[in-house]
């Protein structure tokens, strides 16, 4: 029997730190369509953070079977991204003078619900996205970037901790080789 090495790998779509990801990324290319001028270098800085928030997911899902050191630090990188994003939401409602909701206020509460609900899209979002005034689509993306943010942090932990378990690439090809060795070994005798 052949021991595979090279565990199964991919299925980004089924993880749902990456559909949050996702809503951040169209919410913030409608945010920023909707609200910002296109010749304002902020708007590229923003929908490219929001991109690699959700790029870096799916590659370092793709890097996984062969290097989990590439995984983590790739999700990282998607962490990262979005903290730079959520700054610059921060920062526009600042500049303009707008109100941050507080996390446990109602309408923080209300995006919390939502994003709670089964089979989250864009779909749920599009409508207040879509019409309402920018502070309040700000707010709604800031709400939307932390719940993605921790989505990624407990998936950065759950990477941690399967590292620690079951190693990487290296030590799954010795234990394969090993095993294979053992069962040519049971063979001969």
């Amino acid at each position: 029997m052949t021991q595979h090495f090279i565990p199964k790998h991919g299925a980004y779509e089924e993880l749902l730190s990456y559909r949050k990801a996702v809503i951040v990324y169209d919410g913030t290319v409608c945010f920023c369509d909707r609200f910002m001028h296109r010749r304002d270098r902020t708007v590229d800085q923003m929908v490219q953070a929001a991109r690699s928030g959700k790029q870096n997911i799916i590659e370092g899902c793709m890097a996984s079977a062969t290097s989990k050191k590439s995984e983590i630090k790739l999700v990282n990188v998607a962490r990262a991204s979005l903290e730079e994003l959520l700054e610059d939401y921060r920062d526009y409602l600042r500049v303009l003078g707008h109100t941050l909701w507080h996390k446990s206020s109602e309408q923080a509460m209300f995006v919390r619900k939502l994003g709670s609900q089964k089979n989250t899209s864009y779909e749920t979002y599009r409508t207040y996205i879509q019409t309402r005034p920018p502070e309040t689509v700000a707010n709604i993306l800031i709400c939307l970037i932390h719940q993605t943010n921790y989505l990624l942090d407990r998936q950065i932990r759950q990477l941690e901790q399967a590292f620690l378990e079951h190693g990487g690439l290296s030590e799954r090809m010795t234990r394969a080789r090993l095993n294979r060795r053992k069962g040519r070994a049971a063979d001969a005798s």
